[in-house]
């Protein structure tokens, strides 16, 4: 056959398979958006498209601000306003710029949160993000069940389990919260309301660690004190490790040496 009339024959065909080719990977992106493997990403980009507006919103309001300042400042130099309106006017100038540096590196953080989360998508046999989300909620929760049911720990660190201090009521608001944004994210599992439950349990932690660092501070534990114990415990752990590397390399070296050489032998 003539190589025209191949070409006029199955002129279709490349253009079909790379047709093909895309609605293959739209589809397999389609599953794994609706399966949830995505949904972190999925998240972590409408965070970053809220930071993003956030980084707009702060720029119009520097620019308000610095054209209020010369304003001001045209007006004090005429005389018609007194250097009180022109520190005023100077003090917001600078915090709407402090308040465009932060929400910059808010984006800057998004930015990075964005990438490791299509970076880590599960294979189809891996937990999804939503079930490691609530995997991390649960590990917080039993550590403060601990303070609950352990008879020991009761005693010896009672505002934990004392509601009128405000950390252990800060934490229990914060567990509250949580558990809300858990059920609404189980049921409506978005990009929405996972940002949400992923916000709240984080700050659950955080919650918990200042209610622990507060409970030791009541009994009489130094804050310093538990630093230098964790701090020895590192190099404790760290002069054990270099002892065996050290015991390794030796023994390694012993065998090498040990060894005989192939022209030893002649």
């Amino acid at each position: 056959m003539e190589p025209l009339l191949i070409v006029a024959e199955w002129w279709w065909i490349a253009p079909t398979a790379v047709a093909a080719g895309t609605a293959g990977a739209i589809g397999m992106r389609h599953r794994a958006k609706r399966s949830g493997r995505r949904l972190a990403v999925d998240a972590a980009r409408h965070d970053l498209k809220v930071a993003q507006q956030a980084v707009t919103y702060h720029r119009l309001a520097v620019k308000v601000a610095r054209a209020e300042y010369t304003r001001i400042t045209a007006e004090r130099g005429a005389g018609r306003v007194g250097a009180e309106r022109v520190a005023g006017a100077r003090r917001m100038l600078r915090e709407r710029e402090r308040e465009l540096k932060a929400a910059t590196a808010d984006v800057r953080a998004r930015q990075a949160r964005l990438s490791a989360a299509r970076a880590s998508v599960p294979p189809a046999s891996a937990p999804r993000p939503l079930e490691r989300l609530r995997a991390e909620h649960e590990v917080i929760t039993a550590r403060w069940m601990r303070y609950e049911t352990d008879p020991a720990l009761q005693i010896s660190y009672p505002a934990m389990t004392d509601v009128r201090q405000p950390t252990t009521a800060a934490y229990l608001r914060a567990a509250g919260r949580a558990n809300e944004l858990r059920r609404e994210a189980e049921h409506t599992p978005t990009p929405v309301a996972y940002s949400a439950y992923r916000e709240a349990v984080a700050e659950l932690e955080g919650a918990l660690e200042a209610a622990e660092h507060r409970a030791r501070v009541l009994v009489g534990e130094s804050p310093s004190t538990a630093w230098q114990d964790a701090a020895q415990d590192v190099l404790s752990k760290s002069a054990e490790a270099i002892d065996q590397a050290a015991g390794a390399v030796a023994s390694a070296l012993a065998a090498w040496t040990a060894r005989k050489h192939p022209r030893d032998e002649r």
